[in-house]
């Protein structure tokens, strides 16, 4: 094919899940970039509600046409004792993915400057003057390119950066006997079998016979299929349920890692979501963070003429990565620790802190004041882990 003939864009997203349709969406209501030309790469054409995203507000969003349920309570449990959270002033919200992929795609297909493909990217090349990016049907150019497919081994294939994984089946489940608290989300429940991994029930309830109930491991390894469904049938059991049906499924696992996915950025190519280090390491909330820096992202692109953009200048590195790493560490080297964190944490701090600390909004004193209340000893000893683990690794450079 003659260069002649390939198309070429101002910006190309390659995958167009969560980040990218954040992002293109918030362009679009900027009225900044109506000048520019914008295509969207995926081999999914979003038509089915593949996933189910929560996230926690205090205010108003742009996304609250979509929510299709608010809980301003939560249960935290484990083995030993149940509290209920207040959650106010933050409300727990809940969207379904095909809500969203509708609301978003709907927005854009208006827009005559944006171009929206299905198509699997299978080649990306970055050249001094532009990007390539290859397709199984076409070949396109850009100046900027946004890519958001993740490729697993980037993560897996180094040691440095402990990987977890936050694997997790759902059922969809409407009982018919009243079982569930629509008032009430069930945040963690560790009251299930650890097995010497972090195991806790999650449990999104739309009515008193309806709920999306998740099984959910902070793990390095994913189970066989059965085990996750027997985990839900128990304790579906042991709420009460005696008859169900499964109105839909969903299964997911999310990278948890501190690996920095931006050291790959360059000037023309930014990694984003998931493949960008996007997602937060340490619980795997992706909306949030998502909003968050999709937001920055399009001030960054209004910032930086379009001559002079350097996409490797858009990352920053916080003091919430390091707390992630430490985190991490942990659940890395002792898989079981799990429940005595997450439980030392909520079974007297206060939600609305832990909520602010873990959207990295609090202050070093807040972070202290909730740091403090986990279990001293492994978060000690991973700290000296890592300091040692630093100053071997500078040593090498």
């Amino acid at each position: 094919m003659h260069s002649s003939q390939i198309k070429h864009f101002d910006y190309i997203f390659t995958g167009t899940g969560l980040s990218a349709l954040m992002t293109v969406y918030k362009m679009v209501l900027s009225g900044k970039f109506s000048t520019k030309s914008i295509l969207l790469l995926d081999a999914s054409s979003k038509q089915s509600n593949d996933r189910t995203w929560c996230f926690w507000s205090e205010e108003e969003t742009i996304w609250d046409s979509v929510i299709s349920k608010k809980w301003d309570a939560a249960l935290f449990a484990n083995q030993d004792f149940k509290r209920d959270l207040d959650l106010r002033p933050y409300q727990y919200n809940q969207i379904r993915g095909l809500d969203f992929y509708s609301f978003v795609l709907k927005a854009l297909l208006k827009e005559s400057n944006i171009t929206f493909l299905t198509d699997k990217v299978t080649d990306i090349n970055e050249l001094d003057t532009h990007v390539y990016v290859g397709t199984e049907d076409n070949s396109y150019t850009c100046s900027h390119l946004f890519n958001s497919i993740y490729t697993k081994a980037f993560a897996e294939n180094q040691s440095q950066y402990a990987v977890l994984q936050q694997h997790f089946i759902g059922w969809l489940v409407k009982s018919e006997s009243e079982i569930f608290n629509p008032e009430q989300v069930t945040f963690m429940d560790f009251s299930v079998e650890q097995k010497e991994n972090t195991r806790f029930m999650y449990v999104l309830p739309i009515s008193k016979t309806e709920a999306l109930v998740e099984y959910t491991l902070f793990s390095e390894k994913l189970l066989p299929e059965e085990e996750y469904e027997k985990e839900i049938q128990n304790y579906l059991k042991n709420l009460g349920a005696t008859a169900y049906e499964i109105l839909e499924k969903e299964q997911g696992s999310i990278p948890m890692t501190c690996f920095p996915f931006w050291e790959r950025n360059t000037k023309r190519v930014l990694n984003i979501g998931t493949a960008g280090g996007w997602t937060k390491a340490s619980t795997g909330y992706t909306f949030k963070n998502s909003d968050k820096k999709s937001t920055e992202l399009v001030a960054f692109l209004l910032d930086n003429p379009s001559t002079s953009l350097k996409m490797k200048d858009f990352h920053k590195k916080s003091r919430f990565w390091f707390y992630d790493l430490l985190l991490l560490d942990i659940l890395y080297r002792h898989n079981e620790l799990g429940n005595r964190i997450f439980s030392a944490l909520f079974k007297k701090g206060n939600p609305v802190f832990i909520f602010k600390f873990l959207d990295e909004e609090t202050t070093l004193i807040q972070d202290v004041k909730v740091i403090l209340k986990c279990p001293k000893t492994p978060f000690i000893k991973a700290l000296f882990g890592l300091i040692f683990l630093s100053n071997k690794y500078n040593q090498n450079q």
